[in-house]
């Protein structure tokens, strides 16, 4: 009996295990995660179809597309060449399958690894090229967000490269879809590699995880699949058919079969919806704030150098680094001392300023002729204070003529006009001595009187008689000596002048053979400067001219003549050396690509 009912209970148990393990393999388990889908019109940007559009998901290896669109970003800036060689990481190397199989320490060019994140959807190369540009992964999955930001990617957060799943790492239908249409617009010279069937990724020969796809749907060219037991089947898809592309994006798909089916359906709900003909709006370029623009440079900072290229980053500062403490302020002492200096200095220009404005004193009392001696002695001793009429009079007249002239000066002093203060000397040189009338009471008047001369000694022999001018007397006999030898000094003959004739004679010569007329043998333009060298498109103004002043100074054999010149087109900046000759601009461009650095030349 005990041997019946244990066996009962032995076969009871193994039929419930069985029912439990066929639960757990069925296929209605395997989807881990909701549905979610978004169609788009990729000339225009118009949403054609969308259920569950910004509901946060586990991306998985869509996540991918985000890698691969940084990498191009920095391949276009010039801090990373397709020819870099990437030491690879331990992070890189430790990640599982899909993977490339690299080691930690082992060097690969870029062009590989982008070729197996991409075709092959490797983790580790994924991780390698994260690790690569932003140090380490926790950075690059920080700037893979920013510029997730910055796309308008606004429900979408990353916390690695290759889309393993993660705490927080999640992103909506919506926004891989326009970040699919962000890698076909933005840099449609890389987009190719999304449609390649097999590729050489350096270690191997990998196939493309979307074959299946591609192949079966005309008109697909991309983009990127994606798959973890969280996230289910996904796939960011597009597809072009005369001249209209769609593109679509799935979520949690039960399966590869059924994802791409669903996709297939979506694809041609969108061509059956969009217009025949629309225009194309490319989107704009992305928006990055300042203190992410200045982040990123730092973090490209650390860049691997281009092996043959040019120097480091340069590393733009615009943060203020110090913030110096302000000046103390003076002491009571020190204001007392400065507002009596200001008050002194005050007072001096108001006692100016009122002896300017005074009126001038009577004619008759000594302060009028006390400057009246003064006006004297100021026009006798500084020659260009005289009248120039006198002056030309003095160079040429006898040396004892000297003595009207230099009285003449004096009478036109005296007898300043009534109404106002200035006196004509040229107009009263200009008129002989003896045609004045002498004022009644004045020197002249009295020494006209007594039949004296009216010269310097005379004035001064009429004002002793005078009681009350006394002084003005002693002022005129100090002041004759510096006259009669001011005088003297202009009397001064001249130096004579040079005769000699400056340029020597020069025989004179026959006529000059007729020039004989140039003969154009050909035409060449290959020397005109109307030639230049394209460096790409970017983001910024400052990007790009901070690309052309790094690859000017490190091709200045060919490009120290040419114009650095950014032009903005199309939402961005185009980064141009204008200015050469076709050789020159052919030369420079072969250069650079020499050393990894992607250019073409502009014809005019």
């Amino acid at each position: 009996m005990t041997t019946l009912l244990g066996q009962f209970v032995r076969n009871f148990v193994c039929l419930v295990a069985i029912i439990i393990v066929a639960a757990c393999s069925s296929p209605e388990a395997s989807r881990a995660a909701p549905y979610a889908a978004f169609v788009q019109d990729a000339r225009t940007g118009e949403v054609l179809h969308a259920e569950n559009a910004d509901t946060r998901l586990h991306p998985a290896s869509l996540t991918k597309m985000m890698t691969l669109y940084i990498a191009f970003e920095e391949i276009e800036k010039g801090n990373i060449s397709l020819d870099t060689l990437i030491t690879v990481s331990k992070n890189a190397a430790s990640k599982p399958p899909s993977r490339l199989g690299l080691k930690a320490g082992q060097k690969i060019a870029l062009r590989y690894l982008i070729r197996a994140a991409a075709i092959k959807s490797a983790n580790d190369a994924a991780s390698a090229i994260g690790d690569a540009i932003g140090g380490d992964e926790a950075k690059f999955a920080a700037r893979m967000t920013r510029t997730a930001k910055a796309l308008g990617m606004n429900n979408t957060t990353f916390k690695n490269a290759n889309g393993l799943t993660a705490k927080g790492h999640l992103s909506t239908a919506r926004d891989m879809t326009t970040l699919g249409r962000r890698l076909f617009y933005d840099f449609p010279q890389y987009y190719n590699i999304f449609s390649r069937r097999t590729t050489d990724a350096g270690m191997a020969q990998v196939r493309n995880t979307n074959t299946r796809f591609l192949d079966a749907y005309e008109g697909a060219d991309g983009i990127k699949t994606g798959y973890t037991v969280p996230a289910g089947f996904n796939l960011t898809a597009s597809a072009e058919r005369n001249g209209v592309r769609i593109i679509a994006t799935v979520f949690g798909g039960a399966s590869t079969a059924a994802r791409n089916a669903k996709v297939a359906q979506l694809l041609d709900l969108g061509f059956r919806k969009a217009p025949k003909t629309a225009p194309t709006t490319k989107p704009a370029a992305p928006t990055y704030q300042a203190d992410e623009e200045n982040a990123l440079v730092a973090e490209a900072d650390g860049l691997p150098e281009v092996e043959g290229g040019a120097a480091k980053t340069i590393r733009l500062q615009t943060a203020v680094a110090t913030s110096p403490r302000p000046l103390a302020r003076p002491s009571a002492a020190k204001v007392a001392a400065a507002s009596e200096a200001v008050a002194a200095i005050q007072d001096d220009i108001a006692a100016a300023v009122a002896e300017a404005a005074a009126a001038p004193p009577a004619a008759d009392s000594l302060d009028a002729q006390a400057v009246a001696l003064a006006e004297i002695e100021e026009t006798v001793t500084r020659p260009e204070a005289r009248p120039e009429a006198t002056l030309a009079e003095a160079e040429l007249a006898p040396v004892e003529d000297l003595t009207e002239l230099a009285d003449a000066g004096t009478t036109a002093v005296e007898n300043p006009a009534e109404d106002t203060t200035e006196v004509d000397e040229v107009a009263v040189a200009e008129v002989p001595l003896e045609m004045i009338a002498p004022a009644s009471g004045t020197l002249e008047a009295q020494a006209a009187a007594l039949a004296i001369e009216p010269t310097l000694d005379a004035q001064a022999v009429a004002l002793a008689a005078l009681p009350e001018a006394a002084p003005a007397a002693e002022a005129v006999a100090e002041a004759a000596p510096l006259q009669l030898a001011a005088v003297a000094q202009v009397a001064a003959p001249a130096p004579p002048k040079r005769k000699a004739p400056i340029f020597e004679s020069v025989e004179p010569v026959g006529p000059l053979p007729p020039e004989s007329a140039p003969q154009v043998i050909r035409l060449s333009t290959s020397n005109a400067r109307h030639f230049g060298v394209n460096l790409g498109k970017f983001n910024s103004r400052s990007e790009a001219e901070r690309i052309l002043l790094k690859t000017q100074l490190a091709e200045s054999a060919t490009l120290n003549e040419g114009l650095r010149k950014v032009v903005q087109r199309g939402g961005a900046w185009h980064a141009n050396f204008m200015g050469l000759t076709q050789e020159q601009a052919d030369l420079a461009c072969r250069r650079l690509q020499a050393r990894g650095t992607q250019c073409f030349t502009l014809a005019p």
